[in-house]
């Protein structure tokens, strides 16, 4: 029986179509390749940097007592402080800053950092009834909450050490006078800027009743006198917010401060590298199957 064969075409010029037929394989090999890459979810290495930048460390001690929810500034006087707050944070990227709240009693928000994203996080987590449902004694202990923020300020190593404290009212808690606090800072070489803030005689306050809120006018008592003197004692500045535009005013006033040099250590985020190499293999495996179906194309 005699049957046909290609002896005939053994040594036939090839067309380069078939010269290149191989790249096809090629192509699913380096797109199988690329896909195990990405599957192993590559990521970039944590790293700690000392980086030396210009600064100052600052603790900002805020009011929380009830009588923030007045809404003599708008929305009320703690949104209004904390929008402020936060401004003032976002403008000095480079320094300390950390956060004491006080009612009636105080404790630190967040200590001294660099990472301001984290501390404007707990700022805004600060609520403005957490003394009206009972979470923390209700009144205002300017002694603690000065106190509180210098204790976090006394070992820093930084030239020049700032509290900020932002109060509506007088003293009338805690076991440590205003003035001796105030004391205390002098000793550790702290500077503290006092803010009174809300309007003069009477303010609109929200009250909760059956059904919705009425709001009554409520005295607004700001000793002026004791914050006034806690700044004069430690080298400050007293001053009188009675709307948000005086508000903003002052962080600016004091936004102006000295700088000096702080050695910080920062961490570097791990992040997701594979992104790369998935677009790579999509790319390869559509370039692949476009060949296959116009230049490479097989007839049956």
């Amino acid at each position: 029986m005699r049957m046909s064969d290609t002896m005939a075409y053994r040594y036939a010029p090839r067309s380069w179509k078939v010269t290149l037929m191989p790249v096809q394989m090629l192509l699913r090999i380096a797109v199988f390749v690329l896909v195990v890459l990405a599957l192993a979810r590559p990521q970039t290495q944590n790293s700690w940097k000392n980086k030396t930048m210009e600064g100052i460390d600052i603790m900002l001690a805020m009011d929380v007592s009830t009588s923030m929810l007045a809404e003599d500034l708008k929305p009320n006087r703690m949104e209004a402080a904390k929008q402020v707050a936060a401004e003032f944070i976002t403008g000095r990227p480079d320094d300390n800053i950390g956060l004491s709240i006080f009612a009636g009693e105080a404790f630190t928000q967040c200590p001294m950092t660099t990472d301001h994203a984290s501390l404007l996080n707990l700022l805004q987590n600060v609520r403005t009834d957490i003394a009206q449902r009972g979470l923390i004694e209700d009144g205002t202990a300017i002694g603690m909450g000065l106190a509180n923020a210098v204790s976090r300020l006394k070992d820093s190593k930084a030239k020049s050490k700032v509290v900020i404290l932002l109060t509506d009212g007088s003293n009338n808690r805690g076991d440590l006078s205003p003035m001796t606090a105030a004391e205390i800072a002098k000793s550790f070489g702290i500077r503290v800027y006092t803010i009174g803030v809300g309007t003069n005689k009477v303010a609109p306050y929200p009250m909760s009743v059956a059904g919705g809120v009425q709001y009554v006018n409520i005295p607004v008592e700001i000793d002026t006198k004791t914050l006034s003197d806690i700044a004069s004692a430690t080298d400050g500045d007293f001053y009188r917010a009675t709307n948000n535009k005086e508000l903003q005013q002052i962080y600016k006033e004091i936004d102006k401060l000295e700088k000096s040099k702080l050695n910080v250590k920062k961490f570097s985020k791990r992040y997701e590298a594979y992104q790369p190499l998935a677009i790579a293999a999509a790319l390869l495996l559509l370039l692949e199957m476009l060949l296959r179906i116009t230049v490479f194309r097989k007839l049956p």
